[in-house]
């Protein structure tokens, strides 16, 4: 029998994939910790099943048979199965993700609330839990403040900081260390935002200078591109951050992530009004009765996330049934 590896995969380009070793059998030709280039079986393919970055992969090494075949030589190693996914995303390309960093700027840019909304519900829909960063809060403190007090309302972990400035990065970098051990995590977020360079001051063993990053950013803005992980840190059981541009240019019409049905319960912060509201079928938009509208009328749900439940709605309920 075929010796059988564990790996995650890391990067997926032109048919070679970047697998980190996740555990390996004594004497296995390949170390945990270790990244190894990899072929998917031709069985992948006639199956029509795309293999992502954060995928965990059970791989062998690849055998004579496999070095026959025409290409094979260039992988050291072959995925033989994909372990069943907690989630997966179209666009960034990702698979298996735990956490999401959405992020905004207090201010230069001003942040579009229903965008930072819509990536917040699609997180919730796929079972990632959103952590709130809030950035260039030196720009705008009574801004930064009403957003923090906002989210925070809603239920969710919110940071405030000014990485210019090293204000509230040491927060935000003691929760990665102590949340994402063995975890897989992505920043979201507009380009401008500040996103380069806080990532930079979390995580500088990865050596990615602004300049890179946002030439990323740009390159990603219009097109589909590959997504790659990165190790946080040089343990074997590090936590994984995803280089993601164009995370923001997510839609719901065009890849249609749910039905304006499963919106609500993407808003964390409807969870103690569904079910008493006057009507069985009430869409929490405008009708007498709601217990969600009555909740912003005494702001026990903010106002904002409301209308942002209220433009999505209406996307939702105009999208095509194909």
């Amino acid at each position: 029998m075929a010796e059988q590896i564990h790996g995650k995969i890391m990067l997926g380009v032109g048919g070679l994939y970047t697998v980190r070793i996740l555990c390996a059998p004594e004497g296995s030709s390949a170390n945990v910790g270790d990244t190894v280039v990899c072929r998917a079986r031709g069985s992948f393919k006639h199956r029509d099943i795309t293999l992502l970055a954060g995928d965990n992969v059970i791989i062998s090494p690849t055998t004579s048979a496999d070095k026959a075949k025409k290409g094979e030589e260039s992988a050291e190693f072959v995925i033989d199965e994909l372990c069943e996914r907690k989630n997966a995303l179209i666009r960034p390309p990702l698979a298996n993700l735990d956490y999401m960093f959405i992020t905004m700027a207090a201010a230069s840019p001003a942040p579009i609330l229903t965008t930072v909304d819509k990536l917040i519900c699609i997180a919730e829909f796929n079972d990632i839990e959103p952590i709130i960063v809030i950035t260039k809060r030196e720009l705008d403190e009574d801004y930064a403040a009403e957003l923090e007090s906002i989210y925070k309302k809603s239920g969710f972990i919110v940071f405030s900081l000014s990485a210019r400035n090293n204000i509230g990065v040491d927060e935000i970098h003691a929760f990665i260390e102590r949340e994402l051990v063995g975890k897989t995590s992505a920043f979201a977020g507009a380009s401008g935002i500040g996103k380069s360079t806080l990532l930079n001051a979390l995580f500088p063993s990865l050596k990615l200078s602004t300049s890179e990053i946002s030439r990323k950013i740009q390159r990603g803005r219009h097109t589909t591109r590959k997504a790659e992980l990165y190790c946080i840190d040089s343990s074997t059981d590090c936590g994984y951050i995803a280089d993601t541009p164009g995370f923001s240019m997510l839609d719901f019409e065009r890849f249609d992530f749910f039905e304006k049905e499963d919106l609500p319960s993407t808003m964390r912060e409807f969870d103690d009004y569904i079910g008493a509201c006057k009507y069985t079928k009430c869409s929490h938009t405008k009708e007498e009765g709601c217990a969600i509208l009555e909740a912003v009328r005494s702001g026990a749900i903010p106002k904002s996330r409301h209308e942002s439940f209220c433009e999505l709605y209406e996307v939702l309920k105009a999208k095509k049934k194909w």
